[in-house]
């Protein structure tokens, strides 16, 4: 049978709404939308690319939880309400991503508080994360 199991960061957000901050299904390891709130104090940052930071320090936590790394994921989607702030960003996730190549897309859609400037959902396969050939 299939492992399935639930991590929690401990945000009130998962509480009041009903969800894990991931979700482990087998190897996949599927990351909820995570944005720069840091759960221990519940606070966020004005700055977007404070806040992309942010957003990845929590989905790291998560990875490690579910036993993978960054090296591992296999597809990123990043939302952002203002589609000037991702470009800011783009030295934070290279530094994150840039030897992953995960598949990626980029989406311009209202989040669920003001303060928020962008959300990073991930999913990994554990065990997967390998040097990556750049096919040309």
């Amino acid at each position: 049978m299939t492992e399935r199991r639930a991590i929690l960061s401990g945000s009130t957000f998962e509480e009041q709404i009903g969800y894990a901050r991931a979700v482990v299904d087998g190897d996949w390891v599927h990351v909820s939308g995570t944005t720069g709130f840091d759960y221990g104090t519940m606070t966020i940052s004005d700055d977007v690319v404070e806040q992309a930071e942010q957003c990845l320090r929590n989905i790291e936590f998560a990875l490690a939880e579910a036993e993978c790394t960054f090296a591992d994921v296999v597809r990123v989607r990043y939302l952002l309400p203002d589609r000037e702030d991702f470009e800011p960003c783009w030295p934070v996730l290279r530094r994150y991503f840039g030897g992953v190549r995960p598949a990626a897309t980029m989406l311009v859609c209202g989040l669920a508080d003001p303060r928020m400037k962008i959300e990073i959902e991930v999913d990994a396969r554990r065990g997967s994360g390998t040097a990556v050939t750049v096919a040309s």
